[in-house]
C-alpha cells in the first residue's frame, strides 16, 4: 500500500524531502557523495587492478580458486546489503551507517598485508572489505535519492556515477605507478589505498548531510518494529518492485566479472601482464563519458530502455571476445562494458527508487542490489567451473547463451514495471 503511495506522489511531482520539481540535480549532497564515491573508488580500483596479477600470476592461484575468491569478493556484499538498508531506515540515519561501511572497507586494505598466501585469509579479508561496501552501498543510494525530485533520478544518479568512475579510472593508473616505482611489491599498493580510503571517510564525515526527513510517514507506528526479514516481504508484495527485482536475478547469474573478462583477454590477445592493471581503466573511462548522457535518457525515453540496452551491450562484449583476437577487439571488449556499466549501475537504482516510499528506500535498493550480488557471486563461481572443466572459450559461450535469454526475460517485466 505504501510503495503506492509513493508512485503516486511522485506522478504528481510531490516533493518528498523538501525538494521541489524545479530543484537542482546538483544538489550539495549529489556532488558530496560523489566525491566520496570517487575517493572510495581510487582506492577499491588499486586493489582490483593488480588483483589478478597478485592471485594468479604471484600466488599461482588456478581459475577454480580465482573463481572462488572473486566470486567471494563480488557476494560477500549481500547479506549486509540487506543489514545497512534495514538500519539506515529503522533509525533515520543513512549517513551513519555508510560511513560505517566506508570505514570498514579502509581498515581493511591493510590486512591483505597480513593475509599472505593463504586462501583463507585472503577470503576472510576480502569478506570484510566486500561487507562494508555491502553497508554504504544502499543508504548511499537512498541519501541520492532523497536529495533530488522524482524526475531527476537518473540525472543525480548519473552525476554520481561519473564522479564514481572518475576514481575507477585513476585507481588502476594510480597502482601502475606505484608498481612502477616498487616494482612488483603489491603491499605498497594496498597501503597507499588505505591511505586513499581514509581521506574519503573524512570527505563524507564532513561534507554529507542527512537527507530531511520525509514531511509526513504513512506508516503505522507498530512497522517501525518489523524485523528486517518481515519488512523485505512486505516489499515484495509489491508488485512493480518484484517485476525488477525478478528481471534483475538472472541477468546478473549470467554477468561475467570484470577480473575474468581481463584475464580472457590478456589470454586471448597475449597481453603482457605488465598492461593487466590498465584494463580496468578502459572500462572506467567509458563508463566515465556515457554515465551523465545515459542518466538524462533513462529520465527522457525510461529507465527500463536503458537498462536493457546496458545487457544488450554487455552481451554484444562477450560475442565480441569469442571472435578471433585482434587489437580492435580489446577497445571494444573494453567500451562495451564501460558502456554496459553506464546504462545499468545507477540506473537501475534511478528505475527502483520511485516505487519506494522514502522510509523503505534504503531497504528496497538493499533488497534488489542483494539480489544482483548474490547472482553476480553465482555466477563468478560457475564461471570458474566452466573454465577449468571445459576451456575458457566455451565457457563464455555458455554465459553469452544464458544472457540472452536473461535479457529476453528482463524486458518484459522491466517494462511493466515503469521508469
Amino acid at each position: 500500500m505504501y510503495l503506492s503511495q509513493a508512485r503516486r506522489a511522485d506522478a504528481a511531482g510531490t516533493p518528498r524531502s523538501g525538494l521541489g520539481p524545479g530543484a537542482r540535480v546538483l544538489t550539495g549532497n549529489v556532488l558530496a557523495l560523489g566525491l566520496v564515491s570517487l575517493l572510495t573508488d581510487v582506492s577499491a580500483e588499486m586493489v582490483t587492478a593488480v588483483m589478478p596479477l597478485y592471485l594468479v600470476f604471484q600466488l599461482q592461484f588456478s581459475p577454480m580458486q580465482f573463481g572462488v575468491l572473486d566470486g567471494f569478493y563480488t557476494g560477500a556484499t549481500a547479506v549486509l546489503r540487506l543489514v545497512g538498508g534495514h538500519v539506515a531506515d529503522r533509525f533515520r540515519r543513512n549517513k551513519a551507517v555508510a560511513g560505517v561501511g566506508y570505514a570498514m572497507s579502509a581498515v581493511c586494505k591493510l590486512g591483505f598485508l597480513l593475509a599472505g598466501r593463504s586462501l583463507p585469509l585472503l577470503g576472510l579479508v576480502i569478506g570484510l572489505d566486500r561487507a562494508g561496501k555491502g553497508l554504504r552501498t544502499a543508504p548511499r543510494d537512498a541519501m541520492i535519492s532523497l536529495s533530488v525530485p522524482p524526475e531527476a533520478q537518473g540525472r543525480a544518479f548519473g552525476v554520481h556515477r561519473a564522479m564514481d568512475t572518475a576514481g575507477a579510472l585513476a585507481g588502476p593508473f594510480a597502482a601502475a605507478g606505484v608498481v612502477a616505482l616498487v616494482g612488483a611489491a603489491y603491499d605498497a599498493v594496498f597501503i597507499v589505498s588505505c591511505c586513499v580510503a581514509v581521506v574519503g571517510v573524512l570527505a563524507l564525515v564532513l561534507f554529507v548531510r542527512e537527507p530531511d526527513a520525509p514531511a509526513a510517514d504513512p506508516r503505522p507506528a507498530r512497522a517501525a518494529g518489523k524485523t528486517l526479514l518481515r519488512e523485505a516481504a512486505a516489499l515484495l508484495a509489491d508488485r512493480p518492485f518484484r517485476r525488477v527485482l525478478v528481471a534483475t536475478l538472472p541477468l546478473s547469474l549470467a554477468t561475467i566479472s570484470d577480473a575474468f573478462l581481463y584475464l580472457l583477454l590478456q589470454r586471448r590477445l597475449d597481453i603482457d601482464t605488465g598492461w593487466l592493471p590498465l584494463l580496468p581503466a578502459g572500462v572506467a573511462a567509458a563508463f566515465l563519458l556515457a554515465a551523465v548522457p545515459f542518466g538524462r535518457l533513462a529520465d527522457r525515453v525510461g529507465r527500463w530502455v536503458v537498462v536493457t540496452g546496458g545487457y544488450a551491450a554487455l552481451l554484444a562484449c562477450y560475442l565480441l571476445v569469442l571472435l578471433p583476437p585482434a587489437p580492435a577487439t580489446l577497445a571494444a571488449v573494453l567500451v562495451l562494458r564501460g558502456l554496459s556499466y553506464a546504462a545499468t549501475d545507477g540506473v537501475v537504482s534511478a528505475l527502483v527508487g520511485p516505487l519506494l516510499p522514502p522510509e523503505r528506500r534504503a531497504t528496497g535498493l538493499a533488497v534488489v542490489q542483494t539480489g544482483q550480488a548474490l547472482g553476480a557471486a553465482t555466477a563468478s563461481w560457475l564461471f570458474g567451473l566452466l573454465w577449468t572443466e571445459a576451456g575458457p572459450l566455451p565457457a563464455v559461450q555458455t554465459m553469452a547463451v544464458a544472457l540472452g535469454a536473461a535479457v529476453v526475460v528482463a524486458v518484459p517485466l522491466l517494462r511493466k514495471a515503469g521508469g
